[in-house]
Parts: structure tokens; sequence; C-alpha cells
């Protein structure tokens, strides 16, 4: 009987001692996640402030790499990184249509893109489109519709008193109603009836 209790008491001791280390093991983990909380509530707000004076450092520096793109942009792309069916020279933007149509419609379409056709003034953008229409027909922005004989560039230049390059015998208004002109062989100007169907050079100035 006295070892009936004996092993009685051994199994509860046992059972105690049990229960007493999970008791402290459960103890252990549970202050181990406190302290874990009580870091992780001390630690954000200095990460978040670290992350927060990265990211204004980061928005310091972007501006001037935006620029950085923005000037190797506007080098490799005059007319705009957008515009690159658009060409450079001396100072304005071109557009050399791959379509024909007639004046009128060609004019428009150089409205609908912010441009006019083009004004040849000088010998060196008469050189730029000569070569650029390589005897092809391309409207320009030339035409005596308003009256007979009396030529006039689109933007008001004064026809009279700046540069020509007609073909020899042109203007003869041939048939009546030769009222546009475009360039030809050797980027040499002729008037044409302004139905016919050409392509056409369209100019606008530099992107602000």
């Amino acid at each position: 009987m006295d070892e009936e209790h004996l092993h009685d008491d051994l199994r509860v001791f046992q059972e105690r001692n049990f229960f007493q280390q999970n008791l402290r093991s459960f103890f252990i983990v549970y202050l181990l996640l406190g302290l874990c909380f009580l870091l992780i509530v001390t630690l954000f707000p200095v990460s978040f402030s670290k992350v927060s004076a990265l990211s204004s450092k980061l928005n310091e520096v972007h501006p001037e790499q935006k620029q950085n793109l923005s000037d190797r942009d506007s080098l490799l792309f005059p007319c705009g990184p957008r515009s690159r069916e658009w060409e450079y020279f001396d100072g304005k933007c071109y557009y050399f249509s791959l379509t024909r149509t007639s004046w009128y419609k060609a004019k428009a379409q150089c409205e609908e893109m912010r441009s006019q056709l083009v004004i040849i003034n000088s010998y060196a953008k008469q050189n730029f489109v000569m070569f650029r229409t390589r005897n092809e027909r391309f409207w320009i922005g030339l035409t005596d519709g308003n009256s007979e004989g009396e030529w006039e560039w689109i933007d008001g230049t004064d026809y009279k008193t700046t540069f020509t390059f007609w073909k020899e015998g042109e203007p003869n208004n041939s048939g009546n109603n030769e009222d546009c002109a475009h360039v030809w062989i050797s980027g040499r100007w002729n008037d044409v009836y302004c139905t016919y169907e050409c392509y056409y050079v369209c100019e606008k100035p530099l992107p602000h």
C-alpha cells in the first residue's frame, strides 16, 4: 500500500514538474514575442523616417536626371522625341509626306500638324528641300489663287523681294488654271493646277 502511494506521488510530481516546465517554456516564448513586438514598434518609426529621408534625396536627384534625359533627347531629336518623322534644318522642322494629295488638302494636313506648307526664302533652304525631294513633285506654300500672276507665300512673306527658283519658262499658267507651285526636276519650281496630286513639305518652328 505504501508502495502504491509512492508511485502515485511520483506520478503527480512528474506531471507537476512537466506542467511547470511547459509553463516556463510558454512564458519564455511569450516574453520573446513581446520583446519582438516592442522592437518592431520602436524601430518602425526610425526606419520610416530613414525611408522618407532617402525618398526625399531621390526626389532631389530625379529632376536633374530628368533634365539630363531631356537635354539628350533634344540633341538626338531636336523636333521632339515623339516627332521623329520630322527633320531638323537651320532652326526649323520639316516633314516630307509619304502620300500624294492636292495642294489644298496638303495645306490642311500641315495645319492639322500645327505647321504650314514650306516657305522657301533662301538658297540654303532650297538646297535642303531639293536634296530631300530628289526630282519628285512636292507642294510648297506658294500660290496665285487670289489673283492670277500675283504669287504669294501663304505666311505673308513678300514674294517680290525674296528668293525664287522657277524652272525656265515658269510660271506659265498653262491651261489657265495653274495656281499652285511645287518643286520638281532639280528642285526647280513649277506651277500646276491645285487639284493635281503630289507630295508636300510641311514646316514648323522648333518645339519650346
